[in-house]
């Protein structure tokens, strides 16, 4: 099993690898709409919810946002079809800043 900062560590790299997607095109709506851009994406989005859901007992779980990532995953994983690109192009945008910082505070 591996250790919380190995979990955090998976996390940084998940949001960097969604960072590198989107700077493989013009705009975040270019990316969520190419299918591999896209699939890739929520992947991404998906294994984050799942390791931060994995840490929710952990003293610092409290600093991060764990139930609402883990809802995302669930919705990714149960209804794929119906994912808002909207609300994903929001969360690329900001809210993944929000959780790297986080997660970089955490980690020093």
């Amino acid at each position: 099993m591996s250790s919380s900062f190995e979990k955090l560590d998976f996390i940084i790299e998940k949001i960097e690898d969604i960072e590198s997607f989107k700077a493989r095109y013009k705009s975040i709506e270019d990316l969520l709409n190419d299918v591999m851009g896209y699939d890739a994406t929520l992947m991404s989005l998906l294994q984050i919810g799942e390791t931060l859901n994995k840490l929710r007992d952990e003293p610092f779980a409290n600093l991060l946002p764990i139930k609402g990532t883990y809802d995302v995953r669930n919705f990714i994983a149960h209804d794929y079809e119906g994912v808002n690109k909207m609300i994903i192009e929001d969360i690329i945008r900001t809210q993944l800043p929000k959780l790297k910082q986080i997660i970089l505070n955490i980690k020093n």
